[in-house]
């Protein structure tokens, strides 16, 4: 039976926040993911199984069961630093990049995975079970409805997606692998919401809704109509469109460390962070990386003040203080005048 075609990214009408959200992840996983937050039927599984399908082939390790990276000699898991020491080299092998999905009663040994204590003990090696962020490793980990989780499995996934390892530890015994991902949260505000301090670790975090505009409700469903008939025919109608944005994203990748952040620039995120009453200072770096990430998905490197205002909303929207059902609106002309009040404020100070 032929396999359907993944609706294609580019052919998405509306949401422009998240899929920008979702492709900032994509050129800069250290971003720490995002959480897409909204009602049901807005399109955000498509998205996201879009940009895995959107996004070129991965090189890897055949059989390694951590997809690592043939080139990345330094992110090796044990396995294939065993295999490279002893046969000076490794296979490769080419696959599409993967999206995984969390299972809502998924147990912290089945995310984690497990590490067999009794065959340490009588064999003296280490044997382990890899677990979903093993899986993720190099790709997606989607997770819908996050916020029903329990807090230390998200926990547990936001410690990984920030640092680019997994470590599993049992009785003095312990095994690291990498576990670098892309991590896409989605949660419906209505059925719970996620601690604050949960909340402030993903990097950004995107409000949607339904689509209200007549015409775009109509060309959804042109589109959607289309999809179904014939899958094949309709993604090769938007192969120049994807084609073109993997591209851009490829580019954004190479240009990304090259890009530089003035001074200037990081004052402009502080200030925009104590006008909000933002707190703690995770919000200036996950702005500082937004902006840099921006910056180079426009081609550019150097970061200007119209990349961070195009990030302001996705790193600080879930940051701000609120009461509980308040929804945070970031009115950026507000913004720069509370900015410009603070400045004026300094300078008479000074006098």
């Amino acid at each position: 039976m032929k396999e359907r075609a993944v609706f294609p990214f580019s052919a998405i009408v509306g949401q422009d926040k998240m899929k920008l959200a979702l492709i900032l992840n994509a050129i800069n996983p250290r971003l720490s993911g995002v959480l897409i937050r909204g009602e049901k039927g807005t399109a955000k599984s498509t998205a996201v199984r879009a940009l895995a399908a959107l996004l070129p082939e991965i090189e890897v390790v055949k059989d390694c069961p951590f997809r690592c990276d043939p080139q990345a000699l330094e992110k090796l898991c044990p396995r294939c630093q065993e295999t490279l020491a002893e046969q000076g080299h490794l296979h490769p092998l080419r696959e599409k990049m993967r999206v995984v999905d969390l299972p809502i009663n998924a147990t912290e040994d089945r995310v984690v995975g497990t590490l067999d204590l009794e065959h340490a003990i009588q064999k003296g090696e280490k044997r382990f079970e890899p677990g979903v962020l093993a899986d993720a490793n190099r790709g997606i980990l989607y997770v819908d409805e996050v916020n029903l989780l329990d807090d230390h499995i998200v926990d547990v996934l936001l410690d990984s997606a920030a640092m680019g390892v997994n470590t599993v530890e049992r009785e003095g015994v312990s095994y690291t692998h990498p576990a670098e991902f892309i991590l896409v949260g989605t949660m419906n505000p209505e059925e719970g919401e996620l601690r604050p301090q949960l909340l402030d670790r993903f990097g950004l975090c995107v409000h949607i809704s339904g689509i209200t505009n007549q015409a775009q409700r109509v060309e959804i469903v042109k589109r959607w109509s289309g999809y179904e008939l014939d899958s094949g025919a309709f993604s090769m109608e938007w192969q120049a469109q994807e084609h073109q944005l993997a591209e851009r994203i490829l580019a954004a990748r190479r240009i990304f460390p090259q890009v530089v952040i003035a001074d200037e620039i990081l004052i402009r995120i502080a200030n925009i962070a104590i006008a909000l009453s933002v707190d703690g200072h995770r919000s200036d770096l996950v702005m500082m990386k937004a902006a840099k990430t921006i910056a180079a998905f426009h081609s550019r490197t150097v970061v200007e003040p119209s990349d961070v205002d195009e990030c302001v909303d996705l790193a600080l929207s879930h940051r701000m203080r609120k009461r509980p059902f308040e929804e945070m609106v970031i009115d950026p002309k507000r913004i720069e005048e509370m900015i410009a009040e603070r400045m004026s404020s300094r300078a008479s100070s000074r006098y």
